[in-house]
């Protein structure tokens, strides 16, 4: 893109990581011949939705990772003249799943901490961007990682048990086999580069640190503000449409 960044306040976190490589299979037929990240909701790529998320929170630069279909994805973003400024990390010769795709990338991103996007990360917003409440709650000192959660209960298209219990101080746990958990991970988590020093060589999954920071109490939640939309199915496309309209708003 060719718009200047903003410079951010000293501390403040400016880099992204958009996950875009994956398969999508959920979403099959669309994605047999479309990536994921540019099935439309709303009017817009599900990855536009998630990069402009991102800049509303202040996030100037951001690496996104392609592997299925990436021609498409890197002409899409090749487009765009928004921020973030974004920088491709490409997997084409091997898909490294969650944790080892942002591994590969490091470089990219540097050395300070950083957020991580589902390229499909989709919500209705409350008064403020939840990613500027999220990054204003940020507390290396007392946190590993911070996920963006929202109530499994209310979040439109999800039907599962849940992910996490929140403690009162926002401290996350698992919740345990045969459970039900009040909160579902939103697909926004702030990291630590450092996390992933002792971590498997190619392919892994994200979870590996969620679950290492939740064993030495250092993995905490923010509850989202706003409604949590899982567009993980073509079904889910109308569901997510008809609630943005709904609310009188676009994301």
């Amino acid at each position: 893109m060719s718009e200047t960044a903003t410079p951010a306040p000293t501390g403040a976190i400016t880099h992204a990581f958009i996950l875009a490589a994956g398969l999508g299979t959920r979403m099959r037929p669309i994605t047999d011949t479309l990536p994921k990240p540019l099935v439309e909701v709303a009017g817009r790529a599900l990855i536009d939705h998630a990069l402009d998320r991102a800049a509303e929170g202040g996030i100037t630069r951001a690496v996104v990772n392609v592997h299925h279909l990436a021609d498409l994805v890197e002409a899409h973003l090749a487009r765009r003249t928004t921020a973030p400024l974004v920088s491709i990390s490409d997997e084409r010769v091997a898909l490294l799943e969650t944790g080892g795709g942002i591994k590969k990338a490091l470089p990219l991103v540097g050395d300070d901490p950083f957020v991580v996007f589902n390229s499909d990360s989709f919500w209705l917003e409350g008064p403020r961007s939840n990613l500027a409440r999220q990054i204003a709650a940020w507390r290396p000192d007392a946190m590993d990682i911070l996920l963006l959660v929202a109530p499994t209960a209310t979040s439109l298209g999800y039907e599962g048990n849940g992910d996490f219990v929140m403690a009162a101080d926002g401290r996350l746990q698992r919740r345990g086999e045969r459970e039900v958990a009040p909160f579902i991970y939103a697909g926004v988590a702030i990291v630590k580069p450092e996390l992933f020093a002792d971590t498997p060589d190619g392919a892994f999954s994200l979870n590996l640190l969620f679950d290492r920071a939740a064993e030495r109490e250092r993995l905490f939640g923010l509850r989202l503000d706003g409604q949590w939309l899982h567009v993980g199915t073509p079904g889910a496309i109308a569901a997510a449409e008809a609630r943005v309209k709904a609310s009188a708003q676009v994301p």
